[in-house]
């Protein structure tokens, strides 16, 4: 009797053993979960955050903001500067450029038991002197006044030129008519180029654009060439906030020297086109179009912060730029007709409102899209109410903003009339 008594009480003892053990398990492996998760967000928030700016170019006198994104929270921040005497940081990341040089600054997150050192180059030039760039104009729209202001720029083409025109998007955008721009892209003996469209429609494949580009009627005054047929190639970017190179068709290489003939207009996306976007999301690929609209994160799509795409743009356009020798083999010519509010890669605008302008010209396209706008701007008040809506609800003054802090152009310039 007694010997099942004692059976009984080892086996009980024995069960309650497991069950403590099981306990104990189950609240342990409880514990290691919570950790991991908490250390799974942290690594995770902390690989998300960066700073609103890896690589900024100043001039002497002029400040940046410094922000941290995705800043996890209670996380403390500070900052500080290799060198103080070219560029300070304020406690709240306010970036001066004070003399001419480099400087990185550093800024240290604490959250949790965790740090991460964030790094933005900093380049500090000297101020620029208070150089106009010449703008030619005339409101003469037709073929001879085009020819007037490209003539005004005195600008010697060298071997095989290209010249980037919008073909348009079906079936009734505002492309530039074939007629009005024969005479000036037969007499460069040149070559119309343009690269697919990443948002799908009849210009995302080279066979579609290519019959696009002939209904249109553009070849039957030049050979028409779609860079990208034959893939990608990548220009270099120098000082970029956002791009580290710049994917454009790969029969790029094959010119020598690039007319860009742009539409102005409005822009659903950018606020206005002009001559930096022919030139950037224009020259771009397929795929660069993707990586400029994503600000530099993604080669397909069109997701992308607002600000990031406006300064991608002016980056991939001074990359194209810096490609044709600084500059030198690359001219910018803006027709100010039809100024719709949408472009031309819209198969359905909006009816212009705004009389048309002009046409100008110039070897700073910086300087030509700012003299543009302003032109827009002298009507806010009237018939170009709602193109100066349109620009000021997408900030597409930060192109140009963006555009000059790079060393693409000026924004100061001098209009110069060949009508006379």
């Amino acid at each position: 009797m007694n010997g099942n008594i004692s059976e009984k009480y080892e086996m009980g003892s024995c069960t309650m053993r497991r069950y403590l053990l099981m306990l104990v398990f189950v609240i342990a492996a409880f514990c290691i979960s919570l950790f991991a998760l908490r250390w799974i967000k942290i690594k995770s928030t902390g690989s998300k955050m960066k700073l609103n700016k890896k690589n900024v170019t100043l001039a002497v006198g002029k400040s940046q903001k410094l922000k941290v994104k995705n800043l996890p929270k209670n996380a403390t921040v500070s900052w500080v500067s290799s060198k103080k005497s070219v560029a300070p940081v304020s406690k709240k990341g306010m970036v001066r450029a004070k003399k001419a040089g480099k400087a990185t600054i550093r800024c240290k997150v604490t959250y949790g038991s965790k740090n991460k050192t964030l790094k933005c180059k900093v380049n500090v030039i000297r101020k620029k002197k208070n150089k106009k760039s010449a703008v030619f104009m005339t409101t003469d729209i037709s073929p001879k006044g085009l020819m007037a202001v490209y003539e005004a720029l005195n600008w010697d083409t060298k071997g095989k030129t290209a010249v980037k025109v919008s073909t348009g998007e079906p079936p009734s955008s505002n492309y530039l008519d074939p007629n009005l721009i024969k005479d000036l892209v037969q007499s460069v003996d040149g070559t119309i180029v343009e690269c697919n469209t990443a948002y799908g429609g009849d210009r995302s494949g080279t066979a579609m654009h290519r019959q696009v580009a002939k209904d249109h009627g553009f070849t039957k005054i030049a050979k028409v060439d779609i860079m990208d047929s034959s893939g990608n190639m990548t220009l270099p970017v120098n000082g970029g906030t956002h791009l580290k190179r710049n994917y454009v068709g790969k029969n790029f290489e094959n010119y020598d020297s690039f007319l860009v003939l742009s539409h102005f207009k409005g822009h659903a996306m950018a606020g206005f086109g002009g001559a930096i976007k022919n030139t950037s999301i224009g020259i771009a690929s397929s795929k660069g179009k993707s990586y400029i609209h994503s600000g530099g994160t993604s080669t397909s799509g069109f997701g992308g912060e607002q600000d990031a795409f406006l300064e991608s743009m002016s980056e991939a356009a001074k990359a194209v730029s810096d490609s044709l020798d600084n500059g030198k083999k690359i001219v910018y010519i803006n027709v100010m007709n039809n100024l719709s509010v949408d472009c031309d890669c819209d198969g359905y605008p909006a009816e212009p409102k705004m009389k048309d302008v002009g046409i100008l010209a110039s070897a700073d396209p910086v300087a030509l899209d700012q003299a543009c706008v302003d032109l827009v701007y002298k009507q806010k008040k009237g018939d170009g109410a709602s193109l100066v809506k349109r620009i000021e609800s997408r900030n597409g003054l930060l192109t140009l903003k963006h555009a000059e802090e790079i060393g693409l152009g000026s924004r100061n310039y001098e209009i110069k009339s060949v009508d006379n």
